[in-house]
């Protein structure tokens, strides 16, 4: 593709923030230590110098500023607004769950509410429970939002840019350990579009759905599995709400099974959720009983060893997909 080249995850959100400001005067970004700090992570460095009057740092006020950012976007800005940890987002609960999501049904459709709501998310660098949860499921289970969460840099830029020019709420959650990943990205600007599973890899033993970074582990996974004889179609979700079950669905009707690979925790989860779309649409194709790899159903430890533990990896994809075909 003309113009790619290899850039981070990291590098590839903010120059879809850049071009994005570059293109369209209401968008602005808010959110805490964002202008010359850069963001906790790095994410926005060097934006400030480009447009002073359009980076907001924030006090820590997530309830605050998320709120502003609603009112920004019904006054016809497109705000993007940092969460510094996505753990927080418990904060504005009320804007996100009362407000944003039900202003355009609740208003007949007179009113548009394009905001972005972004940041990390995710266990693996010893953040310990408050740093370290994956709860996009809470989001997905609400009417109104788009939630997202991308996997590679062409994604991550792709879907970056269409969340912001979309009219409606979108939660975009980007795992901590992907900031550092390289991929290819075009530079021009793109959109990938919402709601568009990818398969990533192709076969016909079974269908292995994740996102994030258990999209790396479930590849990661498949390769080991080739090795045995079994070939494993790995599908990256992308996008959480809307859902793309047509992909999941067509996939599983080939290989007859599934696994279903999730950070998040194993209660009402969107684990469970694709394996009951799958249960509902595609029970006769099944051979085998879906399977799913989580975390256990506790709080992230901190302690690395625990917190290892807690992770799923590939070894254990490996291991559950093996059972699944035995």
């Amino acid at each position: 593709m003309a113009g790619t080249r290899e850039i981070t995850f990291a590098e590839a959100i903010r120059e879809a923030l850049l071009q994005e400001m570059e293109r369209d005067e209401s968008v602005f970004l808010m959110g805490e230590d964002i202008g010359r700090f850069g963001g906790i992570f790095g994410v926005t460095r060097g934006l400030y110098e480009k447009f002073p009057q359009r980076i907001r740092d924030t006090p820590i006020s997530e309830m605050a500023f998320v709120g502003c950012g609603i009112g920004a976007a019904i006054c016809g800005m497109r705000p993007v607004v940092e969460i510094m940890f996505t753990d927080f987002l418990s904060v504005p609960m009320d804007q996100i769950y009362n407000h944003a999501a039900k202003f355009r049904y609740m208003f007949g459709g007179q009113v548009k509410i394009p905001i972005v709501i972004r940041g990390p998310f995710g266990a693996g660098i010893r953040g310990a429970a408050h740093h370290s949860q994956s709860i996009y499921s809470i989001f997905a289970h609400i009417p109104g939002l788009k939630v997202v969460v991308p996997s590679t840099p062409y994604d991550a830029k792709g879907l970056l840019i269409a969340a912001i020019r979309d009219d409606n709420p979108v939660l975009f959650f980007e795992h901590k350990r992907l900031y550092g990943i390289k991929g290819p990205v075009p530079e021009e600007s793109y959109t990938v579009p919402l709601g568009e599973a990818k398969v990533a890899r192709e076969g016909d033993d079974i269908t292995i759905v994740a996102s994030a970074m258990m999209f790396h582990k479930s590849l990661e996974a498949a390769s080991t599995l080739e090795n045995y004889g079994i070939r494993a179609e790995v599908i990256d979700l992308r996008t959480l709400s809307p859902l793309d079950k047509k992909t999941v669905v067509n996939s599983v009707k080939r290989t007859g099974r599934l696994l279903v690979v999730d950070e998040g925790y194993p209660k009402c989860g969107i684990a469970d959720h694709v394996a009951s779309i799958v249960s509902e649409e595609a029970f006769e194709y099944l051979d085998a009983p879906i399977r799913k790899v989580t975390p256990p159903d506790t709080p992230v430890p901190f302690s690395p060893v625990l917190e290892d533990f807690y992770l799923p990896d590939s070894k254990k994809i490996v291991e559950t997909a093996k059972s699944i075909l035995t």
